[in-house]
């Protein structure tokens, strides 16, 4: 076996012609005998993949928090009538059940229009005009006194669902009728005084009061549909004007 020495390594014999011996040699010791060797794996480093798997996996838990935080997309219009969304059962069709929801509505017009309890109201298009177009009418008691089909004219029922272009009523046949609101004329009343529900304390009240009081003629008003093609969401935050219809 044959061993080279360092003065027959040619970097030796050329370190040696440029600089001194001394110089030569620690220069050839250090940039040359003792320079790391840095080998790189023909494979790859199994931790390297560890590292790998470890970010997808952290992305990937990340990536569905924020899709729990996000809120579910709503249902569009086509989904909803698929759905069945808005559907009134046939056994919720009964003019009984919603009864009790237009004397809430009452209440409600009444508070609306400030009239009291008793006393003769005077309403006017000026004072209340813009409170009536932007009040909401589930519950209202609405006729129809005029229509392009003469079938629904005379058809009378409580309003279950105020859509944009339609009301749906819930009549004393306990049927379920849709009436479009363009070219018809709606017809409703506001009582004055309580039916019914006051007859107990009118008794133990004034005798002229109570005649009085029974006297009092319902408020009665007209609707026209055409003009009124808004949802009831849409309506309560909408500025009314008065305008002359041409229709009339």
């Amino acid at each position: 076996m044959v061993v080279s020495k360092a003065s027959d390594h040619i970097a030796q014999s050329i370190l040696s012609q440029a600089w001194p011996a001394e110089t030569a040699s620690v220069i050839f010791a250090e940039k040359v005998l003792h320079k790391p060797l840095h080998l790189r794996p023909t494979s790859p480093d199994p931790t390297s993949h560890d590292a790998r798997s470890k970010r997808r996996l952290l992305r990937l838990r990340k990536k569905d928090h924020t899709h729990r935080r996000q809120k579910p997309k709503p249902l569009s219009a086509k989904e909803k009538r698929i759905s069945g969304l808005y559907d009134i059962p046939k056994d919720a069709r009964k003019y009984d059940i919603y009864v009790p929801l237009h004397r809430m509505w009452v209440g409600y017009m009444r508070e609306i229009l400030g009239l009291k309890e008793g006393e003769e109201g005077y309403v006017n298009a000026q004072g209340v005009g813009s409170k009536l177009a932007s009040a909401d009418f589930h519950g209202a008691k609405v006729t129809v006194v005029m229509s392009k089909c003469v079938g629904m004219v005379g058809m009378t029922g409580i309003v279950v669902r105020d859509t944009k272009f339609t009301f749906q009523v819930v009549t004393m046949k306990n049927e379920l009728k849709t009436i479009p609101k363009r070219h018809t004329i709606f017809q409703f009343e506001i009582p004055q005084r309580d039916d019914g529900t006051t007859e107990l304390n009118v008794v133990t009240q004034d005798v002229k009061a109570a005649q009085c009081s029974a006297q009092l003629k319902n408020l009665v008003f007209e609707l026209h549909g055409s003009q009124f093609e808004n949802r009831a969401t849409d309506r309560a935050t909408k500025k009314f004007k008065q305008r002359n219809m041409t229709d009339l």
